[in-house]
């Protein structure tokens, strides 16, 4: 499981542990909030100390038991939707992603463009 460079600055800005992170991922292998099509799905993720009603909104390429990356952040009380550009670009980029092999994903953890979400890990990284 991975966060792009800017959910990751997302996520420390908010304070977003990387185990809300696996919680959402774990709930979402169960049943995903919202399937986007094209390996994209919107899940919630809970506020610490809270709930998922009053925590995040986001979108993550998914394969179901295999890899997650976090693409997108928002507070449930900022913006109610993605505008349809943005979408759309979340579509190119969860697709290569998705598809890219495992030296480029590697490549991109050596380069700080894709952070590993750590399930052991308390604090924010």
């Amino acid at each position: 499981m991975f966060k792009t460079k800017t959910f990751a600055r997302f996520a420390r800005r908010e304070k977003l542990s990387d185990q809300a992170l696996w919680q959402a991922i774990l709930a979402a292998e169960k049943r995903p909030d919202a399937d986007l099509g094209g390996g994209l799905i919107k899940q919630r993720v809970a506020r610490a100390g809270g709930g998922k009603s009053g925590g995040y909104r986001t979108i993550i390429a998914w394969r179901r038991g295999d890899v997650a990356f976090f693409l997108f952040g928002d507070s449930k009380s900022g913006r109610s939707i993605v505008p349809t550009a943005e979408e759309h670009a979340l579509h190119v980029v969860g697709a290569t992603l998705l598809s890219a092999a495992n030296e480029h994903v590697a490549l991109m953890i050596e380069t700080g463009e894709l952070v590993e979400v750590r399930f052991d890990d308390e604090r924010e990284t």
